[in-house]
């Protein structure tokens, strides 16, 4: 798993390899001076200690200050180099999650929740690019000290240098001890990050509903709980970490009191000049820093373990819905809008009962017909069939004679206008929501469709007619408002097949029946498919279907359904007495 994880990173920074090389040999420029500076030191000290020049000070003192510049010079540069690299990584990873999440079916949003999808999509993508930018350059720095270092300190004085690395073994075994237990720490802080931000983003979206009940202080309450979660898990995290690094960086101190222990007695003794001693003490202290750096380079690493599977869980979703291999293209000009099912049965996954059960049917193109019948009879399992929202078998419904399944899904949904139950809007002008399907009509296009749907003389009695802001998901409209918004976003597109998915729901009788009757009458090629409980307003339809448990139990015109006993003629007169007592 740790193997795959590497491969991930390497191929999440394969693209900008040239960017992360560049980096990498900078570090390596920089390492190899930090290397050269002691031993020039070391040389400087000798030669003084046997000739004193004043000359020769200002000599060494001015090249390691020139040195040292370059240095700063190129270890920004690095930084520069590996940081941009994270920095673009979390670009490419952003749009690759957002691309992908475009391509899921909507039963995938049902499953994860949009507070986790957030989640991963932010601080998720924020550890990623910590590990390829900060661990990187740890890491990098790490390796190039080490290689260079020690040969050099060895070349001074072998048994100095063994024994002040003697210590070097406890640290990786002190790091192997606290690896687990930091992965599954930030595991659990990046699981309560996501609960919290799922509770959010639900109580933003219903701060209404939140009010009229009154439910405040419930909601304050869920909220202290899982941030009191995010905060304990926090600090356990921290605990650890606290724990761990001052353990890194005092094990790695001890090394240059080794050296200075040893050293003096060296020194007494003739075998080690004091430039040894002093370049070995500068050698030591290179090593401190990126063996103390190790610490967060760990935590990085774990952050970024964690937050590549999370991210790879969305990546690695496969699209239950996508086009065939030999796709079917149909121009939006050569579709009728004929649809024919054939012992269609659909199944929710996890369900034991058929939603949907050997339903066959044929509507003819420019025909309306009204679905209708109790509530969990399968209406909008239908409604949600015919655009393919749905991982349907093929072979069960067809669109002008093509199987939905083989025909290409840009293609598909380019004929058929659909109002689903939940009218989203988007926090835009009324005129953009209208005109989303196709953000180029103008305004003349845009009225005739508001007008189509009833909508239009609402909208010139706001302040701001169709630059009015409708808020988020809408909420400054009345819900009928946003029914006929988004019907009228449905009618700008003329698509040669419309599908009500009870979309007329908070619209009164009325306004419904004149609805229908004029897309009925109005137009000769659009297909209409009215779901609806709305019974005044589908007896205007041409034919009605009655769905009972997954089945179209009858099916015929207003009249010939109510001069027989049934399911439709129980529902009709439940509908006239309930209209008497109203």
């Amino acid at each position: 798993m740790a193997h795959s994880r590497f491969h991930t990173l390497v191929g999440y920074m394969r693209p900008h390899w040239q960017k992360a090389a560049a980096g990498i040999f900078a570090l390596f420029v920089v390492n190899a001076l930090g290397v050269y500076i002691p031993l020039l030191i070391r040389n400087g000290l000798d030669e003084l200690q046997q000739t004193f020049s004043l000359e020769r000070v200002i000599y060494y003192a001015g090249l390691i200050l020139v040195l040292a510049a370059i240095m700063w010079i190129v270890r920004m540069v690095s930084r520069v180099s590996l940081f941009g690299v994270g920095r673009q990584v979390e670009f490419d990873l952003k749009f690759r999650i957002f691309q992908h999440l475009l391509t899921l079916e909507p039963a995938y949003f049902t499953i994860n929740t949009p507070g986790d999808l957030i989640s991963r999509a932010t601080s998720d993508v924020d550890n990623i690019r910590r590990l390829v930018g900060f661990a990187v350059l740890s890491l990098a720095n790490m390796v190039f000290a080490y290689s260079l270092t020690l040969p050099a300190m060895m070349r001074i004085n072998v048994g100095l240098t063994f024994a002040a690395l003697a210590v070097y073994p406890c640290i990786l075994i002190l790091v192997q001890l606290f690896s687990h237990r930091l992965r599954s720490q930030q595991l659990a802080v990046q699981q309560q990050t996501a609960d919290l931000s799922d509770l959010i983003q639900e109580d933003m979206s219903g701060m209404a509903l939140i009010k009229i009940y009154a439910q405040e202080d419930n909601e304050r309450q869920a909220f202290r709980s899982l941030n009191q979660r995010l905060l304990s898990a926090n600090l356990r995290l921290s605990k650890t970490q606290n724990t761990l690094f001052p353990l890194l960086r005092g094990l790695a101190s001890i090394s240059q009191l080794v050296i200075l222990a040893l050293g003096v007695g060296l020194i007494a003794d003739g075998t080690l000049s004091v430039g040894d001693f002093v370049a070995l003490l500068l050698f030591a202290e290179r090593l401190v820093f990126p063996t103390a750096l190790l610490g967060f380079t760990i935590t990085a690493y774990q952050r970024g373990e964690v937050s590549v599977d999370r991210l790879e869980g969305i990546l690695a979703t496969q699209p239950k819905i996508q086009d065939p291999a030999n796709a079917i293209v149909l121009a939006p000009t050569q579709v009728r809008g004929q649809l024919k099912a054939e012992h269609l049965t659909y199944t929710y996954p996890g369900a034991a009962t058929p939603a949907l059960k050997d339903i066959s049917f044929t509507i003819e193109a420019g025909e309306t017909v009204a679905v209708v019948g109790p509530i969990g009879s399968g209406k909008s399992t239908l409604a949600n069939a015919l655009p393919r929202l749905l991982d349907l078998a093929p072979g069960q419904l067809y669109l002008d004679g093509y199987d939905l399944t083989q025909i290409r899904l840009r293609d598909l949904r380019a004929v058929i206008a659909y109002v689903p139950q939940e009218s989203f809007l988007f926090s835009t002008t009324i005129k953009n929501n209208i005109r989303y399907g196709d953000p180029t009509s103008e305004q003349p296009e845009v009225e005739t469709a508001a007008k189509e749907a009833q909508i239009h003389p609402e909208i010139l009695n706001f302040p701001q007619e169709y630059k009015t802001i409708v808020g988020e998901r809408g909420i400054t409209l009345s819900g009928g408002q946003r029914q006929r918004t988004a019907l009228a976003r449905a009618l700008l597109l003329d698509a040669p097949v419309l599908i009500l998915d009870d979309a007329l729901s908070s619209v009164d009788n009325q306004t419904a029946t004149a609805i229908l009757r004029n897309l009925s009458e109005g137009t000769q090629r659009k297909t209409v498919l009215f779901i609806s409980h709305q019974l005044s307003a589908a007896a205007t339809a041409d034919r009605i279907f009655v769905m009972d448990h997954g089945q179209i139990v009858q099916s015929g015109t207003h009249a010939a359904l109510l001069a027989q006993p049934g399911l439709y003629r129980s529902l009709w007169e439940k509908h006239a007495m309930e209209a008497i007592v109203r």
